[in-house]
């Protein structure tokens, strides 16, 4: 017998978690159904008990949401994926199923700013003790997992100052300190870096991002070991954060052209930052790539791409307080004379995008908690799109030059 051949994960993303119907469609249907109709009242109670494997309510499963959960599971390598309504819902459940009263989750400190809400707010009024750590000094995570935790979880580059967190070496001290290892994976993508093939038991997307790649929906999707991902299915479908027919549908064919579109920014990216890394208008450009950013090399040695983001300081006159209004009101002027760049929150779009995380995503953080992952009121986090990278260039360029 013939052995089927291991495709690659461009080949996967066209061809992945696609189950024909009897009319034999080239493109994926979609199934907009809330629910399915049994034969028989036993029929009905079989499926209940657990005795027959068949879709019962699009809650708990939906033949369109398999094939994209399916498709995604086969380029990131894992045994199994659950899809959600959005990003922060993977964050939450892929937490929230292991967690409870008593239970210690160690964290990398520079996080998104609504991931920093749910550990502190909620997580912390559950009971949940979280302690933080600097993710790029190794030192620290050997201090903080030298005693037993329940849960690491982190973001490797972060958002948005692209600190890098040595995903091999935090597996190793995690799995000693028995604690589940998290990483979300949204800036590096499934084609820029691959966690589980480092150790990490499980990783976590918003598909909003790089995998809609196109502004449209809302998603997210935890991906792991079946064990883990069943703990994170049996929550999601009572809790009702399940992603819809029409947003799966979307998202699989979006992973069609993935590798396409991220490998396009991440060079528009990487031509951008080396071009900003030696403007004087610039106090300090940050990409994994660039041999300035401090952890170059663990960038080389765990990502196949730097990623699409570039984020800047903006250079400011001497004595100017980097988290003052002065340092905001030169910002500002950078970004309301852009012209190609959108400003928005959104990140991994085909469409270029300027954000100010400190007055945004990252806002309620405050200027102590932005200050300590390196954050200031001159930070712009650029999402590098899918226009010509000399067009993106020129408009940055005659943006600075209106400060």
């Amino acid at each position: 017998m013939t052995e089927a051949p291991r495709l690659r994960p461009d080949t996967i993303a066209v061809h992945g978690g696609q189950h024909r119907t009897a009319f034999e469609e080239m493109a994926e249907p979609i199934f907009l159904t809330q629910g399915y109709v049994y034969g028989t009242a036993a029929e009905a109670e079989a499926a209940f008990n657990g005795e027959l494997d068949r879709y019962q309510y699009s809650r708990y499963g939906n033949p369109t949401v398999s094939m994209f959960e399916e498709r995604l599971a086969a380029i990131e390598g894992a045994e199994d994926c659950f899809a959600t309504a959005t990003g922060m819902a993977a964050v939450f459940v892929s937490l929230a199923c292991v967690l409870k009263q008593g239970s210690r989750l160690v964290a990398s400190r520079a996080l998104f700013g609504s991931s920093l809400v749910v550990f502190n707010e909620y997580f912390a009024g559950w009971g949940i003790s979280v302690d933080y750590v600097d993710g790029h000094v190794n030192a620290d995570w050997e201090r903080a997992l030298s005693t037993p935790a329940d849960a690491v979880f982190v973001e490797s580059p972060s958002n948005p100052m692209q600190d890098l967190v040595d995903i091999a070496f935090v597996s190793a001290l995690a799995r000693a300190a028995g604690a589940l290892f998290i990483v979300d994976n949204v800036f590096a993508t499934p084609i820029g870096s691959r966690p589980l093939e480092l150790g990490a038991d499980a990783v976590v997307y918003s598909a909003t991002k790089h995998i809609d790649g196109q502004g449209r929906v809302l998603g997210g999707a935890v991906l792991g070991s079946r064990e883990y991902v069943e703990q994170v299915r049996t929550m999601v479908r009572t809790m009702g954060a399940t992603m819809s027919p029409f947003t799966a549908w979307v998202l699989g064919k979006s992973l069609e052209t993935l590798g396409v579109r991220v490998r396009a920014q991440a060079a528009s990216a990487l031509t951008l930052a080396e071009w900003l890394d030696g403007d004087p208008r610039v106090a300090v450009a940050r990409h994994p790539f660039l041999p300035s950013h401090p952890q170059h090399e663990l960038a080389l040695k765990q990502m196949t791409l730097g990623g699409t983001l570039v984020t800047i300081d903006i250079a400011l006159p001497d004595g100017t307080d980097p988290h003052g209004d002065e340092a905001k009101a030169a910002t500002y002027r950078f970004l309301d004379a852009l012209k190609v760049f959108a400003i928005a929150n959104n990140l991994g779009d085909a469409k270029s995008i300027a954000t100010h995380p400190a007055t945004t995503t990252h806002r309620r953080l405050g200027p102590e908690g932005r200050a300590a992952v390196g954050m200031c009121s001159a930070t712009v986090r650029l999402s590098i799109g899918l226009e010509d990278v000399e067009d993106l260039r020129a408009d940055i360029d005659q943006a600075l030059s209106a400060i």
